[in-house]
């Protein structure tokens, strides 16, 4: 019994350090206005892929977590909600790694739309 309560107090530490924002600058949100490259519907975390261009025009790639389909979908997200080409918003918080990666809270397309991401949005 002793084994069986450790390791599920071991596989609970490891889920939550899994789903931790610890790579990421929580501080402040940012938000990217560019193209969509890639869609991943993936578990764990969904993927969006989106092509930004900075102030010299030149193009940098932004990879895009989510949370997982089985938490987008009830929000009416599917594997072809998002699609290479479509232009959109994206808000979130800047990877800390110096890497051009974003963990998603507001994803909005050009007719205003919002598409939730999360539970509080």
């Amino acid at each position: 019994m002793k084994n069986i309560l450790l390791a599920l107090v071991i596989t609970a530490g490891i889920a939550g350090a899994h789903h931790g924002y610890a790579a990421f600058d929580t501080k402040s949100e940012v938000t990217f206005t560019g193209t969509v490259s890639d869609f991943h519907w993936t578990n764990p975390h969904c993927i969006v892929d989106f092509d930004v261009k900075d102030d010299k025009g030149e193009v940098r790639t932004w990879h895009g977590e989510m949370t997982s389909p089985a938490h987008l979908a009830p929000r009416g997200w599917t594997a072809a909600t998002l699609e290479s080409g479509d232009k959109v918003t994206i808000t979130g918080y800047v990877g800390k790694n110096n890497v051009p990666s974003i963990w998603v809270t507001k994803i909005t397309l050009p007719d205003g739309k919002e598409l939730k991401v999360e539970a509080g949005n």
